[in-house]
């Protein structure tokens, strides 16, 4: 996550140092190039106050039209049929009125009621009063009577084609209703003509009784399932569980009223038909015997074990109650087979009665759907006649209202006020102007745009990172001259030109600093540019100031065999120096001159020679360079510019380093990185670049002239 900052934060930096420098260079740009604008805003100015003074005067008519309050006299849905979508309404009556139909029409008009006059061309703009429903028109031509006409024409022609789409609409919507009652007719005949058809082969009374066939349907499945449950039970339960159930039955019953209410009340078993007349007395009589002689056997049986206990088997009372043992027991099983009988009898009653149930179920199930069916046809045909038939009353109201609505709708927009007298249109010249004035502007600004985009020049620390990948190491101010030979003085111990002294203390600082292979800081400088007037020499001299001043002992050669100056700008007279040394085979150390510098020498050009520059690849060349390196701290050597000669690049390659100027605004990028292309192809080495003569005012650019304080004594 951190490297993800660190790399978001610095691009954040470059972006807005970017954003800066482009401010700055606009500013610059307008700074140096502010005339442009006074050439194209005064012949901008200029060609609209001709145009102004010879275009052919024009009139204007204006009227007015309104949109109606309208009565809407319609009920339901037929008020749709005359009305106009809001949405859009006054935008769209506002392009009708200034439609081509419109023009065209209101032309003709004007041609046919006014033969003797002239037509000229007549533009109508229609605009509408603001938080009102008012259009207002505004007819502009060269001829005022026929404007005037010409727009009241707009206006009547306006309302007559609203006329006509509201009379055609009127008319397709009446032909589409007619055909639509047209269709419906038949249509209606057809559905009355099923019904009249389904009445013939179905009652609609036993329509109705579907209802009615529903409930006694309801109430089959009721017993149905009564007779099942009782089947069921019965069929689970052994003779003394049914014997028990259905004597606890006849008790209940005989409380609640007798056997009259049983028979009354709608038990199964009376459903039945066993239990009709005595058969249900009957058979609770003979299953109560059943149940009575069983229990009286069981009471003989529990006596007998009880006078078993002193009673011998023979004794006449045990015999007695054996034989009424044994009687009873016959008796028993008579009774439990006429109870089997008649249990049998009774699930075979329910088994047909359950028979009986379901078969009537099924057919009148039948009968209910079929009924049903039936039914819902009948219903379904009666309510598409009802649909169809409010439909074609429906159809035949609107067409009537629509009727009415044709001959009492009155217009939605009309006219207010009637086009006025067509007036001499005042031009508006003070606008007029000051729009031209714009335009001059926009097209200056657009001229400098043009011209920054065709210009490479460099004009900041950062537009010259964006050309180079080479190191900055420094930035030269720029100083004006105040000399008549316009040449800025040399660096002094005492200098009051706090920026441009600090500028030269950074560069020196910044050579101080870089080391190189061997672990030492460069010490044989070559100072050269692209091109000539880039303050290379300015550069060289001013730095070896700087480095002399700093305590070190510093060598200055001028190796500008063609225009060097050096010694000029020292004030010093100089008859021989590197060109008759390496001519001549002079020492070099009488060649070297003071300068009012302590541990600064200068080694200037001496007399100009076109073939002294041969000589830089001698042997001579090398051993001076060596032996300056050795006796100097360093040795500084101004050469021509890379474009204008050879030296450079000649002895760029036996230097520790080159200082390569750029001049801002006015070094070309493209040269430059020739220039420097052309050094690395030699095997030179570019410490890396000055931007000399920087604006104080550019953006990345530090402002020493803020902490003058700082320098004071």
């Amino acid at each position: 996550m951190n490297d993800n900052f660190s790399a978001v934060k610095p691009d954040r930096a470059a972006l807005m140092n970017k954003f800066h420098a482009r401010l700055q260079r606009y500013r610059n740009l307008l700074l140096r190039r502010w005339w442009v604008f006074l050439l194209t805003i005064p012949v901008a100015v200029g060609v609209e106050q001709w145009r102004l003074a010879n275009v052919a005067p024009e009139f204007t008519s204006v009227g007015q039209m309104i949109v109606n309050i309208k009565l809407n006299t319609q009920s339901g849905s037929i008020g749709s049929l005359y009305s106009e979508e809001l949405g859009n309404f006054l935008g769209t009556q506002a392009a009708l009125m200034q439609g081509q139909t419109v023009l065209s029409r209101a032309r003709d008009r004007v041609a046919s009621e006014n033969p003797g006059l002239t037509s000229c061309l007549v533009k109508v703009d229609v605009s509408v009063l603001p938080k009102t429903t008012i259009f207002i028109l505004r007819a502009t031509g060269p001829e005022p009577q026929y404007t005037q006409k010409f727009l009241q024409a707009c206006m009547v022609e306006y309302n007559n084609m609203k006329k006509e789409m509201a009379s055609h609409a009127s008319d397709a919507t009446v032909s589409g209703l007619s055909d639509q009652i047209q269709k419906l007719d038949p249509e209606l005949n057809r559905i009355d003509d099923q019904l009249a058809a389904f009445l013939n082969t179905n009652d609609a009374a036993l329509l109705q009784q579907s209802t009615g066939m529903n409930n006694f349907l309801t109430l089959l499945y009721q017993r149905l399932a009564e007779a099942e449950s009782q089947h069921a039970l019965l069929s689970s339960m052994t003779l003394d569980q049914s014997l028990l159930l259905e004597q606890g039955q006849s008790t209940t019953l005989l409380r609640s009223g007798g056997a009259g209410d049983l028979a009354a009340g709608g038990n199964i078993l009376v459903n039945t038909g066993v239990g009709e007349q005595s058969g249900l007395n009957a058979a609770n009589s003979i299953g109560m015997q059943y149940l009575t002689i069983k229990q009286q056997i069981l009471l003989l049986k529990a006596d007998k074990e009880r006078f078993a206990e002193f009673l011998q088997p023979l004794h006449p009372r045990m015999v007695s109650m054996g034989e009424n043992i044994d009687r009873l027991g016959r008796l028993l099983v008579i009774y439990r087979d006429q109870s089997i009988e008649q249990l049998e009898a009774r699930k075979n009653a329910l088994a047909l009665q359950i028979t009986n149930l379901q078969n009537q179920c099924q057919q009148i199930g039948r009968e209910n759907v079929a009924l049903a069916r039936k039914s819902a046809e009948y219903d379904r045909l009666q309510k598409k006649s009802q649909r169809v038939q409010t439909l074609r009353e429906q159809l035949l109201t609107s067409l009537q209202m629509l009727d009415v609505n044709k001959e009492v709708s009155p217009e939605s927009v009309t006219i207010y006020q009637v086009a006025t007298d067509a007036r001499p249109q005042q031009p508006l010249q003070l606008r007029n102007l000051f729009l031209a004035g714009l335009f001059g502007l926009g097209l200056g600004l657009g001229l400098l745009l043009l011209l920054d985009r065709l210009d490479d020049r460099m004009h900041s620390f950062t537009e010259l990172q964006e050309f180079f990948d080479e190191e900055v190491l420094g930035q030269i101010p720029r100083e004006t001259s105040t000399s008549i030979s316009g040449e800025l003085p040399l660096l002094a111990s005492d200098d009051l030109r706090t920026a441009f002294v600090e500028s030269f203390r950074n560069l020196r600082s910044s050579l101080l600093y870089l080391n190189n292979q061997s672990g030492q800081h460069p010490r044989k400088l070559l100072v050269t540019s692209s091109v000539p007037d880039d303050g290379k020499s300015l550069i060289a001299a001013n730095l070896a100031v700087s480095l002399a001043i700093g305590g070190s002992r510093v060598l200055l050669v001028d190796a500008d065999l063609r225009k060097g100056s050096l010694h000029k700008r020292f004030n010093l007279a100089a008859s021989k120096g590197l060109g008759q040394m390496l001519v001549e085979k002079l020492d070099w150390h009488s060649l070297v001159l003071a300068t009012n510098i302590s541990n600064l020498g200068l080694l200037p050009r001496g007399q100009s020679d076109k073939s002294s520059t041969e000589y830089f690849f001698a042997a001579d060349m090398e051993n001076f360079m060596n032996e300056a390196g050795k006796e100097y701290d360093f040795v500084i050597i101004d050469t021509p510019p890379v474009m204008a000669a050879d030296d450079a690049a000649t002895l760029a390659p036996r230097v520790d380093g080159v200082i390569f100027v750029v001049r801002a605004e006015a070094t070309s990028a493209r040269v430059a990185r020739a220039s420097l292309d052309l050094l690395v192809q030699r095997n030179a080495k570019v410490l890396g670049l000055v931007l000399n003569s920087v604006r104080a005012g550019t953006g990345d650019y530090h402002y020493y002239d803020h902490y003058k304080d700082y320098h004071q004594a």
